[in-house]
């Protein structure tokens, strides 16, 4: 490299810092404010702090991470109360953020399963082939019927199909349904729309659980970050060139303000907003489903079911009555099954008191394993729907929901306001990838103004 070079370059490098502390001195002269410390709030303040910007999150809980909560209740047993999995590992940036703090992960292998008939007995491998047979008409039905106005079930219960099927066959085909579609969506049958039950795009490679939580993602990126806890947002008045937002503690104003509530609280309109939120947005948020899907984590003292085997499956006599279990001791030396229910079951128990809803899944497993199996120890209950800063696990699609639905969600107002989470992710709604890309996503929007 000649002399004359080597100076052209120095010069250049010098303007591109001069530029560079321009821009950051710029970016520095404007706040942001971010409703919510998930996944979505906490990837959108670490994409504008760490260029500079002045950014404060308000969280109405008293922890970070939102959706996502690792328990560690239990010594030495981290259990994740929120999002569990990387859905698609291969260049899904959780990946990506895992890999840089060493995360250990283990792979799902949804294959490994036990089905278990309603009084108790491993059903035959004929009867399971049966059912598969079964569940691709279900398929080939609702691909074929299925109309922008109705749900998944009414298109089911409107075919003759369904009208030819028995009585234990539409209870084997609603299990398969409530562990393939409820357990996957969060929303009930008679909600999910069956012209549009799924748009989203995926990463390839498997669905990894992370050993000691998903909370090591979030703690991560919270790092550094002026983050308010319990400030629960009531009202956001966007009428001036400064955002003003209250909360129960006081008033905060900001240029730019991101909201990454979950879909359920914005249902529940519980922030006034001034002006109101345009009609579109409105009859986005009014349309966009929040589902529920809840986990009872039980702690033994010994393991009584096959230790290997990953997912156990039961088909219950009442809908969606606790049909799927993981096997937690498949992947750490601790004697722990996770319980899930969904949709209209999920919301039936969580009216319930940890002692009742302990004691109708022991039923269950006593009727799969036998009366003489032990009491757990310990317990851990979850409630999204009933959660005031959820309310619901995720969204899906509702009937009438497409891409542009989400779209609409996420549309800024003024270049004032700015929605993210997994509800506004066009690609990827329902996941914790969704939900840290749409944050990105404001975060860039601010960035490009």
């Amino acid at each position: 490299m000649n002399r004359r070079v080597f100076l052209l370059m120095g010069v250049i490098a010098s303007l591109l810092a001069s530029c560079t502390q321009k821009n950051r001195a710029s970016a520095n002269s404007e706040s942001v404010i971010i409703i919510g410390a998930g996944m979505a709030g906490l990837a959108a303040a670490r994409e504008l702090h760490d260029l500079g910007y002045q950014v404060t999150i308000l969280e109405a809980r008293n922890r970070v991470g939102g959706r996502v909560w690792t328990s560690n209740l239990w010594t030495g047993i981290p259990v994740d109360l929120g999002a569990s999995w990387i859905h698609g590992s291969q260049s899904n940036p959780m990946t990506a953020l895992a890999d840089q703090i060493g995360a250990q992960r283990v792979a799902t292998d949804y294959d490994n399963n036990v089905l278990y008939t309603t009084t108790g007995e491993v059903m035959s491998d004929s009867s399971a082939r049966e059912l598969e047979h079964l569940y691709d008409q279900l398929e080939t039905v609702i691909s074929r019927n299925a109309s922008a106005d109705e749900t998944l079930l009414s298109v089911l219960e409107n075919s003759v199909l369904w009208t030819g099927l028995s009585k234990q066959q539409r209870q084997l085909s609603l299990h398969l349904l409530n562990t393939t579609i409820e357990h996957e969506f969060a929303g009930a049958l008679n909600q999910i729309s069956a012209a549009n039950p799924d748009d989203s795009d995926e990463f390839a490679g498997e669905d990894v659980l992370f050993m000691h939580g998903y909370g090591a993602l979030t703690d991560y990126l919270s790092t550094g970050l002026d983050i308010r806890l319990e400030q629960v947002v009531n009202h956001i008045n966007y009428a001036s060139n400064k955002v003003l937002i209250k909360t129960q503690q006081r008033e905060f104003s900001a240029d730019r303000v991101i909201i990454t509530l979950p879909i359920g609280v914005l249902k529940h309109a519980s922030i006034k907003f001034v002006p109101e939120l345009p009609a579109e947005k409105q009859a986005a948020i009014k349309t966009i489903g929040s589902g529920v899907l809840n986990k009872l984590f039980l702690k033994f003292p010994t393991v009584f079911w096959q230790k290997e085997q990953e997912i156990l499956n039961w088909v219950s006599a009442e809908h969606g009555r606790w049909n799927e279990w993981l096997n937690m001791s498949a992947y750490i030396d601790d004697a722990v099954l996770l319980g899930f229910n969904a949709a209209d079951y999920a919301r039936k128990t969580e009216t319930w008191s940890d002692e009742a809803i302990v004691a109708d899944a022991m039923n269950v497993l006593r009727t799969i394993y036998g009366q003489q199996i032990p009491e757990p120890q310990s317990w851990q209950v979850t409630r999204w729907g009933a959660d005031p800063f959820a309310r619901g696990a995720y969204s899906f699609n509702a009937v009438g929901v497409d891409i542009d639905t989400r779209l609409t969600l996420a549309n800024s107002i003024n270049h004032q306001l700015y929605f993210a989470g997994e509800a506004a992710s066009r690609d990827y709604p329902a996941t914790v990838h969704g939900a840290y890309l749409s944050g990105i996503e404001a975060a860039t929007a601010i960035i490009d103004l």
